[in-house]
């Protein structure tokens, strides 16, 4: 299952793993493809340990052990026509190789600097003669792209120090300068810190610890910003990974605000092995990062992953003209769902940037991996309703009949009122903490009566149901602990002769209930937690099969997301 981060005010989740941040920053949702061995001749037998890619996406620089160097870890250089071209064969960078290690590169964004570091763990060649610390950062510069590169340089005090300086990343505009060292002051091994200059002819100034939000007891390097500066990604041993080293994302909503808790990029990026060296292409939609993972072509090779926004807005699996109108609805706000542009997560403000990365997907079918499970109904024989999205396919029990072309969306299901249902195997747990920030529940219903139930759990709660009164919707599905919130009730009624869109949307905080795209019910104050159940989910009847709770009408199109969904 592909996962998605969010770091929005609007909290999301998934049952792999829950990535949900304590701090309002403007960023919406987004995934990942799959990640692709970026191949020769940018990858060999040898390992590369680490690169960088140029502003304009044109230029490479690697670090690789490959034969034909001058050392252990040599920079190698890489070009191609266009941006979208193939990588010519790497050339030895023979102006700045020696034969200690050359490593960690990071290109200035107009091209004519190059800083590095002279040490790597798998290859301790030694230190490079005229440093003033154990392992120190350099630098190399150029008088224009077709120049050869000059001699390398210790960039000096304050940036090194008497101890271990490694893995350099300098801003877009040439103004900050984010590196990690093991100087004193720091939380544990290493930690990254960060220096400014008001200008690029200006001195670096002391370089500050960039503290325990982002900082850990572990090895904490290998940093990468983003050109706004908003966006920092590095490489991490810390608990809570998937392996060994992992690949970790910090934002902030400007250059002066503080940087949000650290988020591992999960499942998609991460394995159990050793990833790093992270780095987005110049139109940020590509994440590149270095891994172990079995299936490379050398011990540790190059990847890149697509990044993708999730921009289906009404998870109604397309893009159109109503995802269009949510946006317009929210122009100039700082409104995560639509924030998608430039970036993929955004850059604070619905705006024409926000409109062009939407524009690009109009009409398009949406696959949502968020989307965990999804019944269409839309069979028209047989007693298993499929499952579209998971694994969890439904088994009809009593007299249900299928209705091909009876639904909002294609076929439908109808329900008898009497001893009609369908029965899935679990799709999640409310209670579980993995999934804590958020999951949402969207169905079509037409018909039923007081009292009938659409969704509801097994061993649970009904999770979408009507009172036993006016046919309102409501949830039984409530918090756990003693005096906890009862169920939440709306004041609309669903029992009528009408297709109704349903919602049960919870953000970790509190429940909302949507009628037709309208929020009708919500928690007055937070919620701690929601009740523990691992059953199994019933479709036209309540969780104990009560009589009273069989659904008389049709339901269609049901589905689950692991994040909350605006229906």
């Amino acid at each position: 299952m592909k996962k998605t981060i969010s770091l929005g005010p609007r909290k999301a989740g998934t049952l792999v793993l829950v990535l949900a941040l304590g701090v309002k920053v403007a960023n919406a949702d987004f995934t990942f493809g799959e990640p692709v061995n970026l191949g020769p001749p940018i990858n060999s037998p040898s390992r590369e340990v680490a690169f960088t890619v140029s502003a304009d996406g044109l230029e490479m620089y690697v670090s690789s052990e490959r034969s034909g160097g001058h050392g252990y870890i040599d920079l190698w250089r890489s070009t191609r026509e266009d941006a979208d071209g193939p990588w010519q064969p790497l050339v030895n960078v023979q102006e700045i190789n020696s034969r200690y290690n050359e490593v960690f590169p990071s290109l200035s964004a107009d091209g004519l600097t190059l800083h590095f570091s002279d040490w790597y763990t798998w290859n301790a060649a030694g230190d490079r003669p005229g440093g003033i610390g154990g392992h120190d950062l350099w630098m190399s510069t150029r008088a224009s792209r077709n120049d050869p590169w000059g001699a390398p340089t210790n960039v000096g005090a304050p940036l090194n120090s008497g101890s271990h300086e490694i893995s350099p990343a300098i801003s877009h505009d040439g103004l900050t300068f984010i590196f990690a060292s093991k100087r004193p002051g720091g939380r544990g091994d290493y930690d990254l810190w960060m220096s400014t200059r008001p200008a690029a002819e200006s001195d670096w100034t002391e370089p500050v610890n960039m503290g325990p939000t982002v900082n850990s007891s572990a090895y904490d390097a290998e940093p990468w910003l983003s050109p706004d500066g908003l966006a920092l990604l590095f490489c991490s041993n810390r608990s809570g990974g998937m392996g060994s080293y992992d690949v970790w994302l910090t934002t902030r909503r400007s250059q002066a605000a503080a940087w949000s808790p650290p988020v591992n990029l999960g499942p998609e990026i991460n394995t159990s092995g050793m990833e790093g060296i992270p780095s987005l292409s110049p139109d940020q939609k590509t994440l590149y990062f270095g891994s172990d993972k079995p299936g490379g072509i050398g011990g540790w090779d190059m990847y890149e992953v697509p990044i993708v926004p999730i921009i289906d807005f009404n998870v109604d699996g397309i893009v159109d003209s109503a995802d269009m109108c949510i946006m317009v609805d929210h122009w100039g706000e700082d409104y995560s769902l639509c924030d998608i542009g430039p970036t993929p997560w955004g850059d604070g403000i619905v705006d024409a940037q926000d409109l062009i990365v939407l524009s690009e997907h109009l009409f398009e079918e949406v696959y949502d991996p968020t989307l965990v499970a999804h019944w269409p109904f839309d069979e028209v024989q047989g007693d298993i309703a499929y499952d579209n999205a998971g694994t969890c396919d439904g088994t009809l029990s009593g007299d249900l009949v299928w209705q091909p072309d009876g639904g909002v969306v294609a076929g439908a299901l109808q329900f008898d009122g009497i001893d009609d249902y369908v029965s899935t195997d679990p799709v999640l747990n409310p209670a579980d903490p993995e999934i804590s920030s958020g999951f949402s529940v969207v169905a079509w219903a037409i018909g039923g009566a007081p009292g009938q139930a659409v969704l509801s759990q097994v061993d649970g709660a009904s999770w979408l149901c009507t009172d036993s009164v006016e046919g309102n919707l409501m949830t039984e599905l409530k918090a756990s602990g003693r005096g906890a919130t009862g169920p939440l009730l709306s004041q609309t009624v669903i029992t009528d002769s009408g297709w109704h869109r349903i919602a049960l949307v919870w953000d970790g905080s509190y429940r909302r209930l949507y009628v037709d795209g309208a929020e009708v019910a919500s928690d007055a104050e937070p919620l701690s937690s929601l009740e523990n159940a691992n059953g199994g989910l019933y479709i036209g009847t309540g969780n104990a099969m009560a009589p009273v709770t069989f659904f008389s009408g049709l339901i269609d199109d049901v589905r689950i997301y692991n994040r909350v969904v605006v229906p």
